[in-house]
């Protein structure tokens, strides 16, 4: 039996995490040179000098396409899984209302994605 029961096991894994996750942030802050020169502080950019300004125009043109893929990606993954577990008496009514909770909830972004799209002239 575990020791906290199912949330138990939840606080082991995050405890995990945080055990492995920490010495592999402080360990190279520790061991690392820190040495700084103007030359290491360059912009590096495959193995040429960097010319020219470092910004530029960033095109948001495909941004309402971006956006409904992903909400059409999300809602994909969790219907398919949604999907393989429904059994009607298993699951009951609520599995039926909460699904359809999130797929309006979901309804917002795509419709907001699909509003941008036809106001790309405007980007």
């Amino acid at each position: 039996m575990p020791l906290f029961g199912d949330i138990g096991s939840v606080f082991m894994m995050a405890v995990v995490g945080v055990v492995f996750t920490l010495p592999v942030i402080i360990i190279p802050k520790i061991l690392a040179p820190h040495k700084p020169n103007p030359i290491k502080n360059l912009p590096f950019e495959s193995g040429q000098v960097p010319m020219g300004g470092g910004k530029m125009h960033f095109m948001m043109q495909y941004y309402a396409y971006l956006l409904m893929f992903l909400v059409f990606d999300v809602m994909a993954m969790f219907l398919y899984a949604w999907a393989a577990a429904y059994r009607p008496l298993a699951l009951g009514v609520s599995s039926s209302w909460m699904i359809t909770l999130f797929i309006g909830m979901l309804s917002v972004p795509l419709g907001f994605a699909l509003y941008m799209a036809g106001k790309r002239e405007l980007w």
